[in-house]
């Protein structure tokens, strides 16, 4: 794939990149631009839509690299000085992820689709977010897992009304809010890597804790969270396993399992 179109919307010809560790999903390179700048590039067949929700996350007040061009299946981005995790940036991070929540739409979903790698993501609008997250985010795993798994799986989709709240504020989420997708810098913190829906804010939160569990100074900077969280968590985590399982293996099976049994299903 030619480069030449990027060349143009930018402005000046890349003179050289080196690739960057960019997860399992995605091609991604640093480089020089004949003009002393850099600038992050990524190349795949979703970056155009990657690139309206970092616009979208930008015009919240939230910190995102800023979008410099995009064409022809290539994304450029403001290349930041990331830096290790530290107290400051966690909590500028919590910060960050509390502005990106501020900003509610109409609806639950998304103007378009997306996906992960091969894996489809539906993101039409549904009306109470139940709904959305049954339709959109449990059952269409259905038909691709092992016969006692979406028997739970289908069992726990048909209870989210007694679990969920009806109409939570629809909160812009980034959508996949791991630690490799936020980039920490010298007291402050981006969004990078965006699968932005609006939702229910702890939808986020849930994704954070999956792998790991954020400092003291992230929740500083994010502040209160509402009552139940923690019996709602499992059952907002079930989707990234259930990701995981489909893209990477039945190593995640015991993931799902475990999410299923916290939340009751």
């Amino acid at each position: 794939m030619s480069r030449g179109a990027l060349e143009q919307a930018l402005g000046a010809r890349i003179t050289g990149s080196r690739a960057l560790h960019g997860g399992d999903l995605s091609e991604v390179f640093l480089a020089t631009l004949a003009d002393g700048r850099e600038a992050v590039l990524k190349r795949g067949p979703r970056v155009a839509a990657e690139a309206r929700m970092l616009r979208a996350i930008a015009a919240t007040g939230a910190r995102a690299p800023e979008v410099l061009a995009q064409a022809e299946g290539w994304l450029a981005l403001e290349a930041l000085p990331e830096t290790a995790p530290s107290p400051a940036g966690w909590q500028a991070l919590g910060q960050e992820v509390r502005r990106l929540h501020g900003c509610t739409g109409p609806g639950y979903g998304w103007a378009e689709g997306y996906g992960f790698g091969p894996l489809p993501l539906d993101n039409a609008p549904r009306p109470d977010w139940p709904g959305f997250w049954a339709e959109a985010r449990l059952r269409p795993f259905l038909p691709h897992l092992p016969a006692r798994l979406a028997r739970r799986v289908a069992e726990l989709a048909a209870r989210l009304p007694d679990l969920l709240p009806a109409v939570p504020p629809a909160a812009l989420l980034h959508g996949d809010l791991w630690t490799g997708n936020a980039l920490f810098m010298q007291g402050a913190a981006a969004l990078i890597d965006p699968a932005c829906y609006h939702g229910h804010a702890e939808v986020d939160l849930a994704m954070l804790e999956l792998f790991g569990t954020p400092p003291a100074a992230f929740w500083q900077g994010y502040g209160p969270t509402e009552p139940g969280r923690e019996a709602r968590r499992p059952v907002y985590q079930l989707f990234p396993a259930l990701v995981h399982l489909r893209l990477f293996g039945g190593g995640y099976a015991g993931m799902v399992s475990g999410l299923l049994d916290q939340a009751g299903a």
